[in-house]
Parts: C-alpha cells; sequence; structure tokens
C-alpha cells in the first residue's frame, strides 16, 4: 500500500526497511504504534489506488504529511479531521487528477502550509476559501499554493482574512475579476503569486501596503491601468517584481528613487518608454533583470552596464535601443544576455567568460567576429541578421558545450575553419550559417554530430557532393542546402533520417537550452528567424519551425535519381528537390507521405508517369511538376483537385507529354495511340487536314466559276458587261483625279 519514504521522531532507524520487507500492506502495518509520528514524506511514488485505504490516518499526532507526485485518488478518509496538530499538508501533483476536496478540513487549526499545486480541481474559488479550508487556521496559515488548477469565480473578500499569511500562490488557474481591495489587510504577506490566471481589471494602490512583501507576481494575467507610485509606497522589502505578459503600463517621475531593492525584476510587455527608465539605476542587487518589449526608445544609458554588471540574466530586447557594447563586456557575471531586435551598432567585443546564452541578433553589429573567443559554457550563440563580416574563428572550434550556433544573414566569407574537422566534440544540434557567402566543399566534420537536429546552409558557395554520412543523424528534422553548387547523387538509405518519420520523429519544441533561471525553449528562440520557400513562396516561420520538418536541397546541380527510400519519410512536411538536374521517375509509393503539405520537382530532366499514388497526398496544399519531361495522364484526386484553383495547369506545364484535366489538351479513353499517331501529335494532325481542305477547297471552286462562264452565254455576257463598266468608272476617276493633282501643282 503506501510506502514511507521519510519518517522521521516517532520510529527506530530499522522500522523502514521493515516496512519496505512487508511489503507496506494494511495488514502489516495495523499494528505498528504510530501515535508519537509527527513527520511522514511519502512523496514521488507510485501509489494508485484510493486515498482513503491509506494506513497513515491512524497517525493523528502528525504535524507534517507529504504526498507531493502521489497518484492517490478518491476522497479523503473521515480521519482527517481528527488531525489537529497537522501544520504542513502537501498534495501536490497527484497524477492521477482525481483527488476530491470533499474532506474536512476545518478542524485543522493549527494549518500553515497547504499546498493543491496541480491537481487538475475544477473548484469555484470561493466555494474553497469558504466552505472547505479552516476558518479556524485563517490567522496561522503562512502559504497556501493553488496553482496549476481550473479554479474558476473571482477572489472573494474573506481572502483579507488570512493576517498572517506569507505565502499567496493562486498561479496557472482560470480565475476571472480582479483583486478585492480587502487584499490590503493582509500586511503579513511575505509572498503574493497570482500568475498565470485570467485575472483582469486594475491593480489596486494599496497593495502598496503590504510591507512585509518580499515577493509579487501577478505575470501572465489580463491586468490593465497605470502601476504608480503610490503602488510602491510601503513596498521597502520587495525583492522580487513580476509583472510581464499584461497589459500594465509603469509610470513614475524620472527622479523616484524606490524604497525597495530588488534582486528580480521581470517587466516584460509592460509599458515603460520611450525613455530608458532612471529608477534601475539604484537597483543594484539585481541579478535577473528583464525590461524586453516595453516600447524603450533610447540610447542605452552610461550607468546601464555597470550597474548590471553582476547580473546572471538580462534582457533588453524588442525594443528601438541604440549604443554599443562596452568594452569590458568580457570582465561581466552574465549567463543569460538577450539584446536582440534593436538598433545597436559597432563591433562586437570579447564575450563574458561565464556566458552560457548569448542572442544579439536583429541589429546592426559590424566588423567581425571576436578572433579569440574564450567562453567555455557557451551553449547557445545567437548573432543572425546583421552585418558581420570576415570569416568564422577557429576559436569556436574549442567551445565544447556549443549546441546551437546561428550566424545567418550576415556578411561571412570563406571556408569553415579546419579545426572543426580534428577538434570539434560534435555537441552542435543546430547550425544555422545560411544567406553568407561562405564556400568550400560541403562540411565532412557533420558526420561527427550525431545529434544534430537542424541544420541550414542555404544560399552559400558550398560545392561538391553531400556524403552518404549525412543519412547517420537520426535526429536530423531540418536539412536546407538550397541555393549552392552541389553536385553528384542524392545520398542514398534516407531511411536512416528516423526523425522525418513518424516513428522516429523528435520535435524541436521539447529541447531545452540554457542553464541559467530559466530554461529556453527553442520554440521560444525561433522569433521570425528562418524565412523559408515552402508553397512557392517565402515564409517566416517563428515557434512553429519547431514541428516543421523539411528537406530543401533545390537550385544546385544534382544528378541521377530520387532515392526510392524518400517515401519512407512520412514526417516530412516539405520537400523541395527543384532547379536541379534530377532524372528518372518520381519514386512510385510517393504517396506514403502522409504528412507531406509542399512538394516541388519542378525544373528538372524527370520522367516517366506521375504515380497515382500521388493521390493519396490528404494534406498537400502545394505541388509544382513543372518543366520536366513527364507523360501520361494526370492522377486525380480530391485534394490533387483542389490545389491552385486558380491556375491548376501551372503545376503541369512544361510537360509536353502530359494530358487529362487540367490541362486543356483532354484526351478520352486509354490507347496511346490514334490510326498511328500518338495522342500528343493530334493537334498537328488536326491542324494538316485543316489546311489541305481549306486549299482544295479554293481550287474546285474556281474550276466551276470557269466553267459556268464557258458554256453559258448569258452568263458570259453579263460577266462582261459588269467587268467593261467597272473598267469604265476606274478609268474616268483615274483622269478627273490625274487632271485635279496636275492643276494645282501649277498654281503652286
Amino acid at each position: 500500500m503506501c510506502f514511507c519514504s521519510s519518517i522521521s521522531t516517532a520510529l527506530p532507524a530499522c522500522i523502514p526497511q521493515q516496512l519496505h520487507r512487508v511489503g507496506s500492506t494494511n495488514q502489516s502495518l495495523r499494528y505498528l504504534n504510530l501515535t508519537k509520528l509527527d513527520k511522514l514524506d511519502l512523496s514521488r511514488n507510485n501509489f494508485n489506488h484510493e486515498i482513503a485505504s491509506c494506513w497513515f490516518w491512524k497517525a493523528t499526532s502528525l504535524k507534517y504529511l507529504n504526498l507531493r507526485f502521489h497518484r492517490l485518488f478518491g476522497q479523503f478518509h473521515d480521519a482527517l479531521e481528527n488531525m489537529t496538530s497537522l501544520q504542513v499538508l502537501d498534495l501536490s501533483s497527484s497524477l492521477n487528477h482525481g483527488l476530491l476536496m470533499e474532506g474536512n478540513f476545518k478542524n485543522l487549526c493549527s494549518l500553515e502550509i497547504l499546498d493543491l499545486t496541480d491537481n487538475g480541481m475544477n473548484v469555484d474559488m470561493t466555494v474553497l476559501l469558504m466552505d472547505r479550508l479552516p476558518q479556524c487556521a485563517w490567522n496561522v496559515l503562512e502559504e497556501l499554493h493553488l496553482s496549476y488548477n481550473n479554479f474558476t469565480g473571482t477572489l472573494p473578500n474573506l481572502i483579507g482574512r488570512f493576517s498572517s499569511m506569507t505565502v499567496l500562490d493562486l498561479s496557472n488557474n482560470n480565475l476571472a475579476g480582479i483583486i478585492p481591495p480587502e487584499l490590503s489587510n493582509c500586511t503579513s504577506l511575505v509572498t503574493l503569486d497570482l500568475s498565470k490566471n485570467q485575472l483582469s481589471g486594475l491593480v489596486p494602490s494599496g497593495i502598496g501596503a503590504f510591507t512585509n512583501l518580499t515577493s509579487l507576481d501577478l505575470s501572465s494575467n489580463n491586468f490593465s491601468g497605470v502601476i504608480s507610485e503610490e503602488h510602491f509606497a510601503g513596498l521597502r522589502n520587495l525583492q522580487k517584481l513580476v509583472l510581464s505578459s499584461n497589459n500594465l503600463k509603469l509610470v513614475v517621475d524620472t527622479d523616484w528613487l524606490p524604497l525597495f531593492r530588488l534582486n528580480v525584476a521581470v517587466l516584460a510587455s509592460c509599458q515603460m518608454g520611450p525613455l530608458f527608465p532612471a529608477w534601475l539605476q539604484w537597483q543594484l542587487e539585481i541579478s535577473k533583470l528583464d525590461i524586453s518589449s516595453t516600447t524603450l526608445m533610447d540610447k542605452i544609458p552610461g550607468w546601464f552596464w555597470p550597474t548590471f554588471s553582476h547580473a546572471t540574466y538580462v534582457d533588453i530586447s524588442d525594443n528601438q535601443l541604440s549604443g554599443s557594447l562596452p568594452t569590458n563586456l568580457v570582465d561581466m557575471d552574465f549567463t543569460q544576455l538577450n539584446i536582440s531586435s534593436n538598433m545597436l551598432t559597432g563591433p562586437i567585443p570579447m564575450l563574458p567568460r561565464n556566458i552560457s546564452v548569448l542572442d544579439m541578433s536583429r541589429n546592426s553589429f559590424s566588423g567581425t567576429l571576436p578572433s579569440k573567443i574564450d567562453a567555455p559554457f557557451l551553449q547557445t550563440l545567437l548573432v543572425f541578421s546583421n552585418q558581420i563580416s570576415g570569416s568564422i574563428p577557429e576559436s569556436l572550434c574549442k567551445l565544447n558545450m556549443l549546441d546551437d550556433l546561428d550566424l545567418s544573414s550576415n556578411l561571412l566569407k570563406g571556408q569553415i575553419p579546419p579545426c572543426f574537422e580534428t577538434e570539434f566534440s560534435g555537441n552542435l544540434e543546430f547550425l544555422l550559417l545560411s544567406n553568407n557567402s561562405l564556400s568550400g566543399e560541403f562540411p565532412v566534420f557533420l558526420q561527427k554530430c550525431t545529434g544534430l537536429l537542424f541544420l541550414d546552409l542555404a544560399w552559400n558557395n558550398f560545392f561538391g557532393s553531400i556524403p552518404n554520412e549525412i543519412t547517420i543523424l537520426p535526429g536530423l528534422q531540418y536539412l536546407d542546402l538550397s541555393s549552392n553548387s552541389l553536385s553528384s547523387f542524392i545520398p542514398r538509405h534516407l531511411l536512416n533520417l528516423t526523425a522525418m518519420t513518424m516513428k522516429g520523429s523528435r520535435m524541436l519544441s521539447s529541447i531545452s537550452i540554457g542553464n541559467g533561471l530559466e530554461d529556453i525553449t527553442i520554440a521560444d528562440q525561433f522569433g521570425e528567424t528562418v524565412s523559408i520557400i515552402t508553397k512557392g513562396e517565402w515564409l517566416s516561420f517563428g515557434s512553429t519551425l519547431a514541428y516543421f520538418v523539411s528537406i530543401d536541397l533545390s537550385s544546385n546541380s544534382l544528378t541521377g535519381e530520387i532515392p526510392s527510400d524518400i517515401s519512407s519519410l512520412d514526417a516530412l512536411i516539405n520537400l523541395n528537390l527543384s532547379s536541379n538536374r534530377l532524372s528518372g521517375k518520381i519514386p512510385v509509393k510517393i504517396g506514403a507521405m502522409q504528412s507531406l503539405e509542399s512538394l516541388d520537382l519542378s525544373m528538372n530532366n524527370l520522367f516517366g508517369e506521375i504515380p497515382s499514388s500521388i493521390s493519396n497526398l490528404t494534406s498537400l496544399s502545394y505541388l509544382n511538376l513543372s518543366y520536366n519531361n513527364l507523360s501520361g495522364r494526370i492522377p486525380s484526386g480530391r485534394q490533387l483537385d483542389t490545389l491552385n484553383v486558380d491556375n491548376p495547369t501551372l503545376m503541369y506545364i512544361g510537360n509536353n507529354g502530359l494530358w487529362g484535366p487540367p490541362l486543356p489538351k483532354n484526351c478520352s479513353g486509354d490507347n496511346s495511340f490514334i490510326n498511328g499517331y500518338h495522342k500528343s501529335n493530334k493537334h498537328e494532325l488536326e491542324l494538316m487536314s485543316f489546311n489541305l481542305g481549306l486549299i482544295l477547297g479554293f481550287v474546285v471552286g474556281l474550276w466551276m466559276v470557269f466553267c459556268v462562264l464557258l458554256f453559258m452565254k448569258t452568263w458570259r455576257t453579263a460577266y462582261y458587261r459588269i467587268v467593261g463598266n467597272l473598267y469604265d468608272g476606274v478609268y474616268v476617276f483615274v483622269v478627273v483625279k490625274w487632271a485635279r493633282l496636275t492643276r494645282n501643282a501649277a498654281i503652286e
């Protein structure tokens, strides 16, 4: 039944082992004397039975009961009401989400900490606080954790009666309504966490009366209005302030001096601009600062970098800040630094020694990358969309922890340093070097990167063949080698790319980078960082790129056939092999690629018929087979018939041997030849017949007129009379016209 993972005070040291030996059933524990047991920790076990059947309900002297990650379900035992000494009750993270709040909590007058986090509870907040929690404990309750549930309703006014509460956590629910003014009565509150709900309305200024408050988190709600100095009037002990992801505007005087000294300030998406907030220069103890997307349109002040040089997490991204980076950046304590999407200029100095995640993308940095990058903990380096020139420094080879490198859309040139072949450890998961002027043969060192998930080398000058070893990258989910000078064949054995199959697909969103205060998922990393040619146009992908499985080898000089194994990549969403020199037939089983949304095989030398299985591609929304040597009847199907409805012929033009809808050459029947002529020559046959008939008709008509005039006298007389009259009229007209012309000439 219930195993005891931590027992103190009451039992001898041998008892836990004894409990494990006997199997911990009701029968094996019923004779134990548990009257003096005061602490019981049964967390992180795999119990999967009703909570009422557990043996510990007899331990009425318990002060501490921890059932975190317990898998228990059902209603509480009636004996719960007798545990009057209980001070800490942790029932969080019930993996069954079937725990019912039907037990009698009303006698738990000594309860100081109650944790019901992540139980999937569907209870009205008023009912919970009024009817089910022990009102006799309101003067002693210090921490109440209710996050990650489905609580509804509003926060009742009675919340103000928790006069001794030090922690209130109502995060991740579906609460609606505003914060009641009675919260100002909670002068003993130390932590107030209302994050990740659906709370709305104004934040009451009375919150400034929480003189003992050290942590305030109102993030991820629908709060609106202005946060002013009045809200912070009495918060002299405040250390953590989190207001992000609301519709709030922070308005204070430029000379305001706050009473608090923050350690954490997360104000992302609050309106703070356009001027840089001067009050931040007095927050010398900050370890985490996030003022991203706060409408700042100013030059970074000179005091900024010295003030936050000891912070480990700084994010000022998505503003319009100008200025340059300090030359002593290397001496600062940053582990995560995000300065992306601003207007920063100048060179990139040496990187901080302790940095693990650095994002300086979408700025106007120029010059070359630092020749010496001495950052042994660096995992993520994002410098895309700048004006960086020169070559890739060899010092990158020594970064053994580097797994995410994005230098795309710069002015880099030259070859990838040869040290990558010998020194590189192969921990890369994400490599983006596209849209530069890099050259050289296809980088062979990539075959060592067996953990590679995302590879983008497009729009460079790489040449040579694609090595077969690239198919031994089982995690590869995105491959873009387009617009280079690659030649030879497409590698065989594509079946080994298991991440591109349904059975082995590994979505990038599940991967985390960084080891700082917050993990950064790859879905978060990609804003609009990658533009992809898919479905016949440039599309910018944000977080959805984490789910995008793609191969793009277009605009190269690849030859040979399309490998038949490619049809096994049934998780592939985009396949673009256009503008190459591929020959052979389209793989017969291409219809097995059930996830395919975009297929472009245009401008190659493919021949033969279009496989009928292509009509099985029910997810297909773009198809381009134009300018090949394909022949035969075009397959039809519900999905194929809906593609490119404005001009469906564009999908097939440039293939003279194709026929059938939607092409205008719509032949019926299945015979390949008609009267010795191939169906493709039918138009020429019809044109020849028309011309021959026209000539014969003219000759026959002329001879008929001649014969009539020869043998019929009356017709012949009439014919000559008409001709004579016509001759006389023409003669008179010419003579008169000539006389007038000569007379006018004489007058002039």
